[in-house]
Order: structure tokens, then sequence, then C-alpha cells
């Protein structure tokens, strides 16, 4: 089933997220909703609070960057109660980045290339592991969710100051997407 997408305005997208085990009521479902939800938005990433659950779970597909970035050909993961446990600061890169609860805007955005991440599979397996890259971006990207923090957050500076008039029109539902959203306003 296809979830509607929280936009920004909406509370869960600002609060820390809980995590979860093996008990979590019907996860099997809730996880191929996400992929099926992920698919029709055509993203490569998204964590449970952007359909409103306030739960440490992100799904990533980034075989859609395979041909430029081809070892991510069938790259398709699911992260159990995820973490950065640790940035490596001594190199970083900006780049620009969007987000599905944040329709039509992108902004440039500096973060560190390589990361420790901690995380449980599907199977409550643990990983530990650093990753570097795209990879490590994308984490970051869909972990900050976890924390209730937006990748705009991270938008300093004259740039933040232009990005308000933006963000205050989405919280009132000002934006088209072509996928199905649960706006404050819409």
């Amino acid at each position: 089933m296809i979830l509607p997408i929280y936009t920004y305005g909406q509370g869960v997208l600002r609060k820390e997220c809980e995590e979860i085990d093996a008990t979590y009521p019907q996860l099997p479902q809730l996880i191929s909703d996400m992929w099926e939800t992920l698919d029709k938005s055509e993203g490569i990433g998204l964590a449970a609070p952007q359909v409103g659950l306030p739960i440490r779970l992100v799904v990533i597909d980034l075989t859609p960057l395979a041909e430029d970035y081809p070892e991510y050909e069938g790259f398709k993961r699911v992260y159990l109660n995820p973490y950065i446990e640790e940035y490596d600061e001594s190199e970083k890169e900006t780049m620009d980045e969007g987000c599905l609860s944040l329709p039509g805007l992108h902004e440039k955005v500096t973060r560190p290339t390589r990361i420790r991440v901690s995380w449980q599979d599907e199977n409550w397996e643990e990983h530990e592991e650093w990753v570097d890259g795209y990879l490590a971006r994308v984490m970051q990207h869909e972990f900050d969710h976890l924390d209730g923090v937006l990748y705009t957050d991270h938008v300093k500076g004259l740039r933040r100051q232009l990005l308000m008039p933006k963000l205050q029109g989405l919280s009132k539902g000002r934006f088209s997407c072509n996928y199905k959203v649960k706006a404050l306003h819409k």
C-alpha cells in the first residue's frame, strides 16, 4: 500500500524516534509499504517519520543511481534502529540535497564523506561499519530524520534566511508533487 508522505510542518518530522523490536506490530507489512511508497515517489531513501511513524526505521534503494554509481547496482536495504556512531570530519563534501518531505526544494549541504554506522537488519542481526561516498550522505540525510532533523537545518547564514519563506510556503501547502502527501494545509 502506498503511504502518504508527511510534508514540512508536520510535527512527526521533528520528533526523536523510538527504537523498535521484533514485536513491533505488522513490521514486515510496514517495510513492504515503505518500499512501495519509495518506489512510487521516485526517491532513494525514506524514513518512518516521513510516513507518520516516530520509529527508527529507514529504507534505502540506491539502484536508480547504478548508471552513475555502478557499485550501487541492486543496493536495497532496510535499517532498523540505525545510528551514526562517529563522523570522520577529515573530509567533507558539499552537494545539493532534496527531500520527499520538502517537495520542490533543493539546497547545498556540507557533510562528512565517511561515517561509522550501526543498525539491525530485518533478521535483527547487528551491524556496524564505516561507510563512505554517496551512501554516507544518504544515510546522514535519512538517519537525521530519526532525530527530528531536516537537511535544511544544516543550511546556514544568508542561504538559511532566503530559505525561510520557501519553508513557510511548504507548511501552508504551497507546493505540488506527483506522489501522495499528508500536508498541514492541503
